[in-house]
Protein backbone atom coordinates (compact mmCIF):
# COMPACT_ATOMS: atom_id res chain seq x y z
CA UNK A 1 0.00 0.00 0.00
CA UNK A 2 1.18 3.44 -1.06
CA UNK A 3 2.17 6.11 2.10
CA UNK A 4 -0.70 8.91 2.08
CA UNK A 5 1.60 12.21 1.30
CA UNK A 6 0.36 15.05 2.91
CA UNK A 7 -0.18 16.68 -0.58
CA UNK A 8 -2.52 13.79 -0.94
CA UNK A 9 -4.66 13.95 1.83
CA UNK A 10 -7.84 15.29 0.09
CA UNK A 11 -10.36 14.22 2.61
CA UNK A 12 -13.92 15.15 2.32
CA UNK A 13 -15.76 16.79 5.44
CA UNK A 14 -17.41 14.87 6.50
CA UNK A 15 -19.07 13.74 10.23
CA UNK A 16 -16.40 11.56 10.57
CA UNK A 17 -18.82 9.55 12.48
CA UNK A 18 -16.75 6.98 12.78
CA UNK A 19 -14.24 9.39 13.24
CA UNK A 20 -11.48 9.99 11.02
CA UNK A 21 -12.52 13.79 11.61
CA UNK A 22 -14.54 12.26 14.46
CA UNK A 23 -18.62 9.38 14.64
CA UNK A 24 -20.83 7.79 14.17
CA UNK A 25 -26.96 9.41 13.08
CA UNK A 26 -31.92 2.65 9.14
CA UNK A 27 -36.97 0.92 6.20
CA UNK A 28 -39.78 2.43 7.80
CA UNK A 29 -39.37 2.83 11.31
CA UNK A 30 -39.50 -1.01 11.73
CA UNK A 31 -43.64 -1.07 11.53
CA UNK A 32 -44.19 -3.96 13.33
CA UNK A 33 -40.75 -3.27 15.92
CA UNK A 34 -42.03 0.15 16.57
CA UNK A 35 -45.13 -0.58 17.40
CA UNK A 36 -44.43 -3.57 19.94
CA UNK A 37 -41.64 -1.46 21.26
CA UNK A 38 -44.42 0.92 22.26
CA UNK A 39 -46.51 -1.36 23.61
CA UNK A 40 -43.85 -2.43 26.13
CA UNK A 41 -44.55 -0.64 29.61
CA UNK A 42 -43.14 1.97 29.95
CA UNK A 43 -41.81 2.61 26.52
CA UNK A 44 -43.53 5.64 25.25
CA UNK A 45 -42.22 8.01 28.58
CA UNK A 46 -39.18 6.28 29.32
CA UNK A 47 -35.98 8.85 29.30
CA UNK A 48 -33.71 8.97 26.72
CA UNK A 49 -31.12 7.73 28.66
CA UNK A 50 -33.10 4.45 29.12
CA UNK A 51 -34.44 4.27 25.82
CA UNK A 52 -31.04 4.74 24.47
CA UNK A 53 -29.25 2.00 26.56
CA UNK A 54 -32.02 -0.81 25.87
CA UNK A 55 -31.12 0.69 22.24
CA UNK A 56 -27.07 -0.45 22.82
CA UNK A 57 -28.32 -3.91 24.42
CA UNK A 58 -30.68 -4.98 21.78
CA UNK A 59 -29.87 -3.37 19.25
CA UNK A 60 -27.47 -5.69 17.54
CA UNK A 61 -27.44 -4.44 13.81
CA UNK A 62 -29.72 -1.70 11.95
CA UNK A 63 -30.46 -0.61 8.76
CA UNK A 64 -32.24 2.66 7.33
CA UNK A 65 -31.49 6.01 5.91
CA UNK A 66 -29.69 9.18 7.05
CA UNK A 67 -29.70 13.06 5.95
CA UNK A 68 -26.98 15.12 7.41
CA UNK A 69 -26.83 19.30 7.55
CA UNK A 70 -24.01 21.63 8.94
CA UNK A 71 -24.82 24.06 10.88
CA UNK A 72 -22.42 27.13 11.22
CA UNK A 73 -23.15 30.19 12.96
CA UNK A 74 -22.36 33.90 11.29
CA UNK A 75 -20.68 36.56 12.46
CA UNK A 76 -24.09 38.19 12.72
CA UNK A 77 -25.27 35.48 15.21
CA UNK A 78 -27.54 34.06 12.46
CA UNK A 79 -27.58 30.30 11.56
CA UNK A 80 -26.80 28.99 8.33
CA UNK A 81 -27.47 25.52 6.69
CA UNK A 82 -24.61 24.18 4.64
CA UNK A 83 -25.60 21.78 1.52
CA UNK A 84 -27.41 18.78 2.85
CA UNK A 85 -26.13 14.94 2.21
CA UNK A 86 -27.88 11.95 2.36
CA UNK A 87 -27.34 8.17 2.35
CA UNK A 88 -27.70 4.95 3.56
CA UNK A 89 -26.34 3.04 6.55
CA UNK A 90 -26.23 -0.40 7.79
CA UNK A 91 -24.03 -1.94 11.06
CA UNK A 92 -23.56 -4.96 12.63
CA UNK A 93 -21.89 -4.52 16.41
CA UNK A 94 -19.05 -4.37 17.54
CA UNK A 95 -17.55 -2.04 15.34
CA UNK A 96 -18.80 -3.72 11.77
CA UNK A 97 -20.72 -0.73 9.38
CA UNK A 98 -20.94 0.84 6.65
CA UNK A 99 -22.15 4.41 5.77
CA UNK A 100 -22.52 5.72 2.77
CA UNK A 101 -23.30 9.32 1.08
CA UNK A 102 -25.02 8.97 -2.28
CA UNK A 103 -25.51 13.00 -2.01
CA UNK A 104 -24.58 15.67 -3.26
CA UNK A 105 -20.48 13.30 -3.86
CA UNK A 106 -20.38 9.48 -3.51
CA UNK A 107 -18.02 8.68 -0.57
CA UNK A 108 -18.21 5.46 1.66
CA UNK A 109 -16.81 5.09 5.35
CA UNK A 110 -16.81 1.15 5.70
CA UNK A 111 -15.63 -0.73 8.72
CA UNK A 112 -15.01 -4.45 9.23
CA UNK A 113 -14.08 -4.51 13.07
CA UNK A 114 -10.47 -4.13 12.37
CA UNK A 115 -9.93 -1.41 10.08
CA UNK A 116 -11.40 1.24 8.60
CA UNK A 117 -11.60 2.24 4.93
CA UNK A 118 -12.89 5.34 3.72
CA UNK A 119 -13.85 5.28 -0.14
CA UNK A 120 -13.63 8.66 -2.35
CA UNK A 121 -15.37 7.69 -5.42
CA UNK A 122 -14.18 11.21 -7.56
CA UNK A 123 -10.57 10.71 -6.39
CA UNK A 124 -10.73 7.01 -6.98
CA UNK A 125 -8.64 6.71 -3.87
CA UNK A 126 -9.18 4.48 -0.22
CA UNK A 127 -7.69 5.60 3.15
CA UNK A 128 -7.09 2.76 5.35
CA UNK A 129 -6.67 3.34 9.32
CA UNK A 130 -6.86 0.80 12.25
CA UNK A 131 -10.64 0.89 13.83
CA UNK A 132 -9.57 1.47 17.42
CA UNK A 133 -7.26 4.44 16.73
CA UNK A 134 -10.26 5.48 14.14
CA UNK A 135 -13.63 5.03 16.73
CA UNK A 136 -12.34 6.27 19.90
CA UNK A 137 -15.00 8.95 21.55
CA UNK A 138 -16.57 9.30 18.36
CA UNK A 139 -20.27 9.09 17.18
CA UNK A 140 -19.37 5.80 15.68
CA UNK A 141 -18.68 4.37 18.95
CA UNK A 142 -22.10 5.25 20.34
CA UNK A 143 -24.18 3.53 17.48
CA UNK A 144 -21.85 1.00 16.42
CA UNK A 145 -19.14 0.35 19.36
CA UNK A 146 -20.11 -2.12 22.08
CA UNK A 147 -22.20 -1.09 24.86
CA UNK A 148 -19.25 -0.24 27.66
CA UNK A 149 -20.43 3.78 26.88
CA UNK A 150 -19.48 5.05 30.22
CA UNK A 151 -15.96 4.10 29.94
CA UNK A 152 -15.80 6.70 26.95
CA UNK A 153 -18.39 9.29 27.21
CA UNK A 154 -20.31 11.32 30.53
CA UNK A 155 -24.19 10.48 29.60
CA UNK A 156 -26.67 12.64 31.06
CA UNK A 157 -30.53 13.29 30.33
CA UNK A 158 -30.92 16.74 27.92
CA UNK A 159 -34.91 17.61 28.41
CA UNK A 160 -37.42 17.11 25.07
CA UNK A 161 -37.50 18.99 21.86
CA UNK A 162 -38.41 18.44 18.79
CA UNK A 163 -40.89 15.51 20.16
CA UNK A 164 -37.86 12.94 21.37
CA UNK A 165 -36.04 12.31 24.34
CA UNK A 166 -32.99 13.87 24.42
CA UNK A 167 -29.81 12.48 26.08
CA UNK A 168 -26.24 14.42 25.96
CA UNK A 169 -22.80 12.49 25.69
CA UNK A 170 -19.45 13.97 26.54
CA UNK A 171 -16.25 12.40 25.53
CA UNK A 172 -13.59 11.93 28.40
CA UNK A 173 -10.98 12.20 25.95
CA UNK A 174 -9.83 16.03 25.08
CA UNK A 175 -8.40 14.98 21.85
CA UNK A 176 -11.77 14.51 20.00
CA UNK A 177 -13.18 16.36 17.30
CA UNK A 178 -16.84 16.57 18.74
CA UNK A 179 -16.86 18.17 22.33
CA UNK A 180 -20.82 17.24 23.02
CA UNK A 181 -23.00 14.97 21.24
CA UNK A 182 -26.82 14.79 21.31
CA UNK A 183 -29.00 11.94 20.77
CA UNK A 184 -32.82 12.56 19.88
CA UNK A 185 -35.03 9.12 20.86
CA UNK A 186 -38.23 8.21 20.24
CA UNK A 187 -40.18 4.88 20.16
CA UNK A 188 -36.58 3.28 21.94
CA UNK A 189 -34.40 4.14 18.65
CA UNK A 190 -32.57 6.81 17.67
CA UNK A 191 -34.01 9.22 15.76
CA UNK A 192 -31.71 12.10 15.34
CA UNK A 193 -28.01 13.46 16.73
CA UNK A 194 -26.14 16.71 16.96
CA UNK A 195 -22.42 16.63 16.75
CA UNK A 196 -21.04 20.18 18.09
CA UNK A 197 -16.93 20.61 17.45
CA UNK A 198 -14.75 23.08 19.51
CA UNK A 199 -15.43 25.58 16.61
CA UNK A 200 -19.26 25.98 17.24
CA UNK A 201 -20.30 24.18 14.43
CA UNK A 202 -23.20 21.44 14.65
CA UNK A 203 -23.63 18.30 11.95
CA UNK A 204 -27.24 17.62 12.49
CA UNK A 205 -27.93 13.85 11.13
CA UNK A 206 -31.64 13.09 11.17
CA UNK A 207 -32.29 9.06 10.43
CA UNK A 208 -35.74 7.53 8.52
CA UNK A 209 -36.27 3.89 8.02
CA UNK A 210 -34.88 2.48 10.62
CA UNK A 211 -34.70 -1.41 10.72
CA UNK A 212 -33.65 -2.63 14.06
CA UNK A 213 -31.93 -5.79 13.86
CA UNK A 214 -31.99 -6.67 10.41
CA UNK A 215 -30.06 -9.91 9.12
CA UNK A 216 -27.19 -9.92 7.96
CA UNK A 217 -23.59 -11.55 7.70
CA UNK A 218 -19.87 -10.84 8.24
CA UNK A 219 -18.75 -10.84 4.91
CA UNK A 220 -21.32 -7.94 3.47
CA UNK A 221 -18.24 -5.40 5.94
CA UNK A 222 -15.43 -6.99 3.89
CA UNK A 223 -14.37 -4.07 2.14
CA UNK A 224 -13.12 -4.98 -1.44
CA UNK A 225 -10.92 -1.82 -3.55
CA UNK A 226 -12.27 -0.73 -6.84
CA UNK A 227 -10.64 -1.35 -9.74
CA UNK A 228 -7.23 1.35 -10.27
CA UNK A 229 -8.01 2.68 -7.06
CA UNK A 230 -5.23 4.36 -4.96
CA UNK A 231 -5.14 2.72 -1.26
CA UNK A 232 -3.26 4.61 1.30
CA UNK A 233 -2.42 3.30 4.99
CA UNK A 234 -2.20 5.64 8.04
Amino acid sequence: MKELRKDQQKERRVVRAFSIAGLPTWRSLLCAGAAALAMLPGIATASALEQFKSFVATAKSAQGEFSQRLVKMDKDGKARVSQESTGTFIFSRPGKFIWTYQKPYEQVLQADGEKLYIYDKDLNQVTVKKLGNALGSSPAAILFGSNDLEKNFVLKEAGAKDGLEWMQATPMAKDTTFEQIGIGMKNGVPHAMELRDSFGQVSVLTFKKFEKNPPVKPAQFKFVVPKGADVFEQ
